[in-house]
């Protein structure tokens, strides 16, 4: 078995003393900034990562579980490569649509810690390559959950080596983690189902991305119903959360009378709500002339007018599952290895589809 990595190896690749490097990571403010930089690369390169025990914790347990995800409020980097704040303008934009689905699930991932005498400490990083920021969440707690996409994969099995894991996606990726997942594509496949035969859509637009295995899953179950009922499946137009011009370039491009649908599904409600705000401003009534379908189930999309048609994750159980887990494994390793927990969608009816009051509301 190959030796893990520890904080002597670490200093002399970086050629500087274990106070350094302890410092590097525990109190940065102390260490020059081209110091730390070496430090951080040195500890990339061998795969190590700082250990509670190594900092002095009794019985190398901190009661710490860390949470690492998205911030959907953070500009790409600089061309300096440092991580710039949101102006104003776009998150004035975008706080209608607060609490997002990685809220939700950070409120059920805190009540669970409550209720079990955890501390929660949160990492989030807007750039996928950002290697340091979890590496360091995962240094100073006993267990780490991660959205799935959140850090790059070769981050995720670093930590697994370290601490247990939880990835929230829609599959187990990584060797060694453990995966809690919601089952986006049978979701999706109601709702497709739905617009097909109750309302009668034969033109289809989808937006959305297929970066994460949730993402593909949702597409798939849009794919499936459209093949059953003999309808040409098409591809998705390229859409991600939290990039508005995105979508509105993307459902501006379909604006004239010959590329309009008779719907747009879109792979998350934040992007349904900017398809419905772009084809308002467009002249373009929802659902009169066009109908929007979104999936999550935000807070947002209850508030809208007309109110989001959408497939509604469990968010909070999928917080307070995922440390369950993690609890579990960190108790000791499961004798079958890491696990897999499923949890289930719901598709909630409302009047962005095209159904009257009367008929919304249902999940």
């Amino acid at each position: 078995m190959k030796r893990r990595p520890t904080v002597y190896d670490v200093a002399a690749h970086a050629g500087v003393s274990i106070a350094t490097v302890s410092f590097a990571f525990t109190q940065p403010d102390r260490v020059k900034k081209e110091t730390r930089e070496s430090v951080l690369a040195a500890a990339g390169a061998l795969g190590y990562v700082p250990s509670a025990s190594a900092r002095g914790l009794a019985k190398g347990r901190t009661r710490a579980i860390g949470l690492y995800s998205y911030d959907y409020l953070l500009e790409p980097p600089a061309s300096d490569g440092t991580e710039i704040g949101a102006p104003e303008a776009f998150a004035d934009t975008n706080a209608r649509l607060f609490p997002l689905y990685a809220d939700e699930v950070q409120r059920g991932v805190q009540l669970e810690c409550r209720q079990r005498g955890y501390a929660l400490m949160l990492g989030a990083g807007h750039n996928p390559g950002h290697l340091p920021a979890v590496i360091d969440v995962a240094g100073r707690v006993d267990g780490l959950i991660a959205f799935a996409g959140s850090a790059p994969p070769a981050a995720i099995v670093q930590v697994s080596k370290r601490i247990p894991v939880v990835e929230l996606g829609g599959e187990v990726r990584q060797e060694g983690t453990h995966t809690v997942l919601v089952d986006n594509r049978s979701g999706m496949r109601m709702l497709t189902e739905h617009l097909i035969r109750h309302h009668g859509f034969r033109r289809f637009v989808y937006l959305g991305g297929l970066g994460t295995a949730e993402f593909v899953g949702r597409y798939e179950g849009y794919a499936e119903a459209l093949s059953a009922a003999g309808l040409p499946v098409s591809t998705p137009v390229s859409s991600h959360p939290g990039d508005d011009p995105t979508t509105i370039s993307a459902v501006t491009r379909h604006l004239r009378p010959d590329t309009l649908p008779e719907v747009f599904v879109c792979a998350t409600d934040q992007e349904a709500l900017v398809a419905i705000d772009t084809l308002r401003a467009a002249g373009v009534d929802v659902p009169v002339d066009v109908a929007v379908t979104g999936f999550d189930g935000i807070v947002a999309g209850r508030l809208s007018s007309p109110r989001l048609t959408t497939v509604r994750q469990p968010m909070e159980d999928v917080g307070r599952t995922a440390v369950r887990v993690l609890v579990d494994a960190m108790d000791g390793p499961r004798e079958e290895g890491p696990g897999q927990e499923i949890l289930t969608s719901a598709f909630v009816l409302a009047e962005s589809c095209g159904c009257p009051p009367s008929e919304s509301g249902g999940g």
